[in-house]
This record gives C-alpha cells, structure tokens and sequence, in this order.
C-alpha cells in the first residue's frame, strides 16, 4: 500500500503513522505543514526508514499535491490534516475553513483526477483493489446529547462551534464526492483522544503539565462535562481496520467505550501524580461547549470486527507514565507562542 497521511506530524497522525509501519506492509508519504500543532520531533528516527517519506507543505497546494500522488503512486489518502481545537475555532474561524474544507477538497480533487487517471489503464486491476480517501473526523459533527442515548453513523449533524462545523462540511464534501464521482471513501468519526504525543492545549496533558509544575488546573464550568475518552492506539488500529475492510461510502464510528466526566479526569491525574486537589480551579465555560458526547461502536464492530483494547485506566496509566518519561518533549512544547496562547485564554477567566 501507498499510503498518504496528511497532518501527521500531530498527536494522532504521528501515532497512526508509527503504528501502520510496525504493523502493516505499506510505504507512507507524510505531507504535514508544521503548524503549531504539528512536531516533527513526534516522528523521531523514522527518516532512516525507507518505507517512510517526510513532505513539508500545504495540503492548499494543488501543484505539490499532484506531484505527491504521480511520483508516490498514492492509492490510499488518511486525511487528518485539520484545525481542531474549539477555542481557538471560537477566536479565528477562517482558518479552519480553509484547511479543513478547502484543504479537504483540494485533496478530493487530486485524488479523484489522479485514481480516474489511473484506473483507465488496462494495467490497473491491483492498483485498483486497494484504492480509498479517508477522512479521519470527530464525533463533534453530531452536536451535544442529553444524559442518556449514543451517537450512531444515523444521527443527524448539528455541529455546535465553528471546529465543528468545518468538520461537518468536510465530511459531506467527501460524501458528495462519492455520490456524484464514485471516488471511494470512508468517513471515520472518534471520540476524544489521549495518548503520547498530544499537544498540550488538549485537556488531559495540559493538566499532566500544570500539575506537575505545581500550576493551577484550570476546568471549565462546573467540569462535568462527558465525553467518550478513547487511547490512541485504539484509533490508529480502527482506521487500519477500515482501510483494509471498510465499505466505500460508508461512515463508521470509533469510540473508546469511556465515558467519564472531565473534572473526574482532572482528580485521577492529581491522584496519580500525588498532588492535591486544591489545584484545580474553575474558569468560565467557553462559548457553545457541548454538555456530552458518547459513541456506539455497534457497526464497526459487526461489520469489521473492531473493538478498543484498552480501558480507560490502562490508556491513562500509558499516557502519564509517556509524559512522566518525556518531559522535555514537553517542556519544547510549552513555550513561546503556546504561553501566549495560554494566557490569553486563561487569564483573568
């Protein structure tokens, strides 16, 4: 497989492009523009691997994106190239629009001219077999739900916050291509994240980090918000699964199975890390901030035989015990631009 990852120089591209070269015959080409959530140091020691290829670019240029695809030989596309954290979606929306629509379609494009190119050529039959555009999205797209119920790949889309609705638009793009090209496509939606790698605006190794610098803990609201906590692991192995065994056309949930509310989050962190409680302060909630997502994994586990492997206390054990053993991963992480970034959306809350 010719695989091309776009954005996986973040938490979850870096994670899934490790996984599928220790797992999977495959050769990958990573287009990442190395934005401030993207760290190249995330991918140390792969560039003696000659099955892996690093590209710094914009997924904007259609010009690098055609050169990728011809001399790549590119038959698979994982697209998690995105902008994805809400609050910054809430202070500059534009942004999003244009990597993860605009950026979305772009690739669309390539890819449907460059397949089309291709399948007509009398030679094609296995370059054909393994054919397919994925777009890694979020159960986000789906908007809030009430104390009880799941998401299903049947709920309606009601996006909540500008991130959101970048997301929702991406996916019907991808979805239109389908219907009215035939360009065979998946569309994955996960749950939250956490694992090794994860930018530290995220919730869990920011409070990993202020914890362990003795700094408050800042929760929004009344913290009680749920969200479905899925390992990382877990989300690369379930996109390899839809790769390999996925239907064109056809949306498949991920979730971790985990549903825990973010102030519980916060106290089993101080917990492991042996700090107080009396850390934690609480800020003013953001604009828009849905009260609870929670996945059904039901169709991806019947039809492609998925399921997550880890519970939510051996994921969190992997993940402070990663952090723990890399600060300085992080300690390069939290300067600079990420201050700024922090103080202004903390301070004075």
């Amino acid at each position: 497989m010719n695989i091309l990852v776009t954005g996986g120089a973040g938490f979850i591209g870096s994670n899934f492009i490790k996984y599928m070269l220790q797992n999977k015959d495959c050769n990958i080409v990573n287009l990442d523009l190395l934005t401030y959530a993207g760290n190249i140091k995330n991918l140390e020691g792969l560039s003696e691997n000659k099955r892996y290829t690093y590209i710094k670019g914009d997924i904007l240029n259609r010009g690098l994106l055609d050169y990728i695809f011809r001399t790549f030989e590119i038959q698979i596309v994982v697209n998690f190239a995105a902008e994805s954290h809400v609050d910054r979606s809430i202070e500059d929306p534009e942004i999003f629009l244009k990597t993860n629509v605009m950026g979305t379609q772009a690739l669309l494009d390539t890819a449907k001219d460059y397949w089309k190119l291709n399948l007509a050529d009398k030679y094609s039959k296995e370059f054909e077999k393994g054919v397919k555009f994925i777009q890694v999205s979020t159960d986000e797209v789906y908007g809030s739900l009430g104390p009880s119920g799941y998401f299903t790949e049947e709920t309606c889309l009601a996006p909540n916050s500008p991130y959101s609705a970048t997301k929702a638009s991406a996916d019907m793009m991808v979805r239109a291509y389908y219907e009215t090209y035939g360009l065979p496509v998946c569309i994955t939606r996960c749950s939250n994240n956490y694992g090794p790698y994860q930018f530290p605006e995220k919730l869990i190794p920011l409070m990993i980090n202020n914890a362990l610098k003795g700094l408050s803990l800042p929760v929004y609201g009344d913290g009680k918000q749920v969200r479905d906590w899925l390992y990382v692991e877990d989300h690369c192995s379930a996109i390899s699964a839809v790769i390999e065994k996925g239907k064109s056309g056809e949306v498949y949930n991920i979730g971790g199975n985990n549903e825990k509310e973010n102030i519980e989050i916060v106290k089993l962190i101080l917990d492991k890390l042996g700090k107080e409680h009396s850390l934690i302060t609480h800020v003013k909630d953001r604009l828009g901030h849905d009260r609870r997502y929670s996945i059904d994994n039901t169709k991806i586990n019947k039809e492609l035989g998925w399921s997550p492997s880890y519970n939510f206390e051996e994921g969190m054990e992997k993940t402070i015990t990663w952090y723990l053993e890399n600060v300085e991963w992080m300690e390069d992480i939290v300067s600079g631009e990420y201050m700024r970034y922090y103080n202004k959306m903390y301070d004075g809350r």
